[in-house]
This record gives C-alpha cells, sequence and structure tokens, in this order.
C-alpha cells in the first residue's frame, strides 16, 4: 500500500493555525459584532469553525492525500449535510409563529 508521508513541519504550521484561529474565535465571541449586523457573531463563529474542521479533514484525517474516491465521498457528505440543513431552516422560516 502507498502511503503518503506528511512533514511534521505541516503538522506544526496546520496546529499553530488551529490555535490562531481558536484565539480568532474567542476574541470574537468577547466583541458584540451583532452591533454591525444581526447575526454576525454567529456567521463569523460558524466561519471559524468551518475552516478549522476543513483543516482537520485535510490534514489529520489525510483527506487531501486519499484517492478520489474517498473524496467523492466527503465531498458528497458535505453536500448531503447542506441540503439536510437547507431543508430545516426552509422549515424553521416558513412556520408560523404566533
Amino acid at each position: 500500500m502507498n502511503q503518503h508521508i506528511v512533514s511534521p513541519k505541516i503538522y506544526a504550521a496546520v496546529f499553530v493555525t488551529l490555535m490562531l484561529l481558536t484565539f480568532i474565535t474567542v476574541e470574537a465571541a468577547k466583541t458584540d459584532l451583532n452591533h454591525y449586523f444581526p447575526g454576525l457573531n454567529v456567521i463569523v463563529a460558524l466561519g471559524i469553525a468551518t475552516l478549522k474542521a476543513t483543516l482537520v479533514i485535510l490534514f489529520f484525517m489525510h483527506a487531501k492525500y486519499s484517492p478520489r474516491r474517498t473524496q467523492l465521498v466527503i465531498i458528497a457528505s458535505i453536500f448531503w449535510l447542506a441540503v439536510l440543513l437547507f431543508m430545516t431552516m426552509s422549515d424553521y422560516l416558513t412556520r408560523p409563529w404566533s
């Protein structure tokens, strides 16, 4: 089996990036971003969380160096999650609230 060997420098760079993004998440949570745009705190937090999850999947789960079929499964699962979230939010937003 042919495996790709990842340099420890790459793991260190990803770790530093994850720690930096965690610090940015904490600072963004302390700042009231909703003053500028309603819901901006949630958007920023989810955006940073998506970046962190992408880094973990690509490097620590070795998805970047996986065969094309594995990458296709990962992309299909993300697409399916997006479909489910879209359907849930469309149901939530169309309900009459009294």
